[in-house]
């Protein structure tokens, strides 16, 4: 029981609070799908390949993110 209180704590994010699950995945879901076609939008007028390589970090970091989540079960 120790074990998962600890593993369930990451800093100041305490993932046994429903509010802290839910905020971190909108946060993945937003990243992941927004990232790339919103972000990307609207740097376009700066740069093209910008635009591409931000929407793509932002892509991989919502998906980093996800697996995390998968991983600690915040999903059920």
């Amino acid at each position: 029981m120790v074990e998962d209180d600890e593993n369930n704590k990451i800093g100041p994010f305490d993932l046994n609070s429903k509010f802290i699950r839910v905020i971190l995945i909108i946060v993945s879901v937003f990243l992941i799908f927004a990232g790339p076609t919103y972000i990307s939008y609207l740097l376009a007028d700066v740069n093209y390949v910008v635009s591409v390589a931000s929407g793509f970090a932002f892509f991989i970091a919502g998906l980093i993110l996800m697996f995390f989540l998968i991983r600690k079960k915040v999903f059920t």
